[in-house]
């Protein structure tokens, strides 16, 4: 990379593990066979995007959900396993990132949604003792507060203009490749971290 002086990074995958199956199987415990023809890692029902845009809240997203899957679960079921996904935080990119951010302006942005941010929020506190994973960023995106959602190009270009930062002079670390070809349709620099690989493994 070249001329780096920024770096936005992605939560799920990079900082917080993530297990998309362990929430289709959950769901599929619950009868919800077809769960994987409304939502992959790669994929969506509109209603999703509709949360993780923060256009609907949690309980209209629950609605919703019982509409697109044809199922009565109760709004607790739903939480659960829509949550199931979700792991650990991964403490060695926590600590990784401290010398990054003394020689880089660092970001976070994250497709997500309230119901998984009240849930990865606790998890950190839990985890880690610390109160705020966000204090680890000059300013952490999220898309429901947002309003945008990668892979779409405006969702960059809307943080670089609120941050007066220069795209050129911007990388973006995602596990998706979807979400890193947005980034560079945007004009940052693209890198991709493909599980298995951690971002402890990148040298800046």
């Amino acid at each position: 990379m070249q001329h780096i002086k920024n770096i936005i990074f992605d939560l799920g995958g990079v900082f917080l593990g993530v297990d998309y199956q362990k929430t289709e199987q959950a769901f599929v415990n619950l009868g919800i066979t077809n769960f994987h023809d409304l939502f992959t890692h790669h994929h969506a029902d509109p209603v999703f995007e509709l949360l993780e845009t923060g256009k609907i809240t949690p309980s209209a997203f629950y609605d919703l959900f019982r509409q697109a899957s044809g199922t009565t679960l109760t709004n607790q079921q739903i939480q659960t396993a829509w949550n199931a996904m979700l792991g650990n935080f991964f403490v060695d990119a926590l600590e990784w990132l401290q010398p990054v951010k003394q020689r880089y302006n660092v970001y976070l942005f994250s497709n997500t949604n309230q119901i998984h941010e009240d849930a990865f929020v606790a998890t950190f506190r839990q985890q880690t003792g610390e109160d705020n994973f966000d204090s680890h960023f000059i300013k952490a995106y999220y898309s429901h507060k947002l309003g945008l959602r990668k892979p779409y190009a405006e969702s960059f270009k809307a943080i670089l203009d609120e941050q007066n930062l220069l795209a050129a002079e911007t990388a973006f670390i995602d596990d998706s490749y979807k979400n890193v070809e947005g980034a560079i349709a945007a004009g940052l620099q693209g890198i991709l971290l493909p599980p298995p690989k951690k971002l402890v493994e990148l040298v800046f």
